[in-house]
């Protein structure tokens, strides 16, 4: 919206009641205002569905000033100017929320902090400004780029990305043609895959290897094509080090990964029986499935992405003392795992995109794996899936929300389920309503 648009809104005095799952402070009468905490009398613009903070006349004692200065503007982080505390209390709420809704009840343990030092990887746009190629970021609510020289949340080694994205935009029209540039940070330099262009010239990809070089990267990739692979970028720490593909999924931080797969081994470690064989299914690139064959289990590993599984397989190669991991490229929302395969498991993980793994889950929810570990990005398609396990026989002891995606609106969960040995299994299931 233009300044003059936003100017010609109507103006008024509102009270913040409480905060949004957005992160947006909503008023008694349920309008979004940005900016707003519970508590605060602010002066805002008020639109027909969302109002926009003019001034804040009384401020919550809960307001602390925010660190990043795209802050606001940048569509990234929700909550920087809220103090530590409440904002732990509001993520770990938006989650108890979901499961509120979805009338399931278990423990909900407190908030793990997995900021770590920073994000790991960060999508940057690039676009023609002004007769230049600039990176940065989306404004809220908007297709508008906001500029950058760093984000403040990413590991330092992503600091000099914008500059770098900049750069390799010069051989591809300095982003005339929009590009999304995905840059990871790894232990031998920087990951980037540039999407957007489509194909390029022999003599264009001779350039973007020259720059490459020049700018130090460890991969350059087009549309997860590599161009040039200088270093292996390797992430993970320990039996979790590998290789993923270019451009393929990645937790956000290191300590994300240390947190999920520590709240995952703390569910094989307890109870009397010994967890020996393990599906992990929507594997990615393999941080569970390595690290749980490190621990002495066989692990039965599969991705619908080939290429994750090639990524697994060569670090499982790759490394010693690992019990036997099988690797399998799978499209499990269409060919789900199916009971002869589940029954033989002690566990299944399960770590699905945020879609959910609806079709997945109904098929464990007729099996009889004792233990069931749910990992997963979006809270409402969780408890979807939780009430089909429920429905099934299984017991939600407990759920842990993790804090990866810091200052944003965005929360991990594990949750633990145990088949109840009262309840039979094997029986169809009604889709959950």
């Amino acid at each position: 919206m233009s300044d003059v648009a936003r100017d010609n809104l109507p103006e008024e005095i509102l009270t913040i009641a409480r905060l949004g799952a957005r992160g947006d402070g909503l008023s008694e009468d349920g309008l979004p205002v940005p900016g707003a905490l519970p508590g605060e009398r602010v002066r805002v613009h008020r639109g027909d569905r969302i109002g926009t903070l003019v001034a804040v006349e009384e401020a919550s004692p809960e307001r602390i000033a925010p660190f990043c200065p795209y802050f606001s503007a940048c569509g990234g982080c929700a909550v920087q100017h809220l103090a530590p505390d409440p904002y732990a209390a509001w993520k770990r709420g938006i989650v108890g929320g979901a499961l509120a809704q979805a009338r399931i009840e278990t423990e909900l343990r407190p908030l793990v902090d997995a900021r770590g030092t920073g994000r790991r990887r960060i999508t940057l746009h690039v676009r023609e400004i002004e007769g230049r190629a600039e990176a940065g970021l989306m404004e809220a609510r908007s297709h508008a780029l906001v500029a950058i020289e760093h984000c403040p949340i990413t590991v330092p080694g992503l600091h000099r990305a914008p500059a770098v994205a900049e750069a390799l935009a010069a051989p591809l029209g300095h982003g005339r043609k929009p590009l999304d540039v995905a840059a990871t940070a790894t232990a031998t330099g920087l990951d980037i895959d540039i999407r957007g262009h489509g194909p390029v010239s022999e003599g264009v990809r001779g350039v973007l290897t020259r720059l490459a070089g020049e700018l130090d990267l460890a991969r350059l990739s087009l549309h997860g094509d590599v161009v040039v692979e200088r270093r292996p970028p390797a992430v993970g720490e320990g039996p979790a080090r590998r290789v993923p593909p270019s451009g393929g999924f990645l937790q956000a931080t290191q300590a994300g990964e240390a947190a999920l797969t520590a709240l995952v081994l703390e569910a094989m470690d307890e109870g009397k029986a010994r967890v020996r064989r393990v599906a992990d299914l929507f594997c990615g690139s393999g941080p569970f499935a390595l690290t749980l064959a490190a621990g002495g289990r066989e692990v039965h590993a599969v991705e619908g992405e080939a290429a994750a599984i090639t990524a697994l397989t060569r670090a499982y190669r790759a490394g010693a003392g690992f019990a036997r991991i099988t690797a399998e490229a799978r499209d499990l929302f269409r060919r789900p795992l199916l009971g002869p395969e589940l029954d033989a498991l002690d566990a299944v993980v399960f770590d699905p995109p945020r879609a959910g793994a609806e079709a997945q889950v109904r098929r464990i929810a007729e099996s009889k794996v004792p233990l069931v570990v749910g990992v997963a990005c979006d809270p409402g398609t969780f408890t979807r899936d939780a009430a089909t396990l429920i429905a099934g026989g299984y017991r939600l002891e407990r759920v842990t929300p993790v804090d990866q995606f810091a200052w944003s609106a965005h929360v991990e969960l594990v949750g633990v389920f145990r088949k109840d040995a009262r309840k039979p299994a094997g029986r169809t299931l009604r889709r959950p309503r």
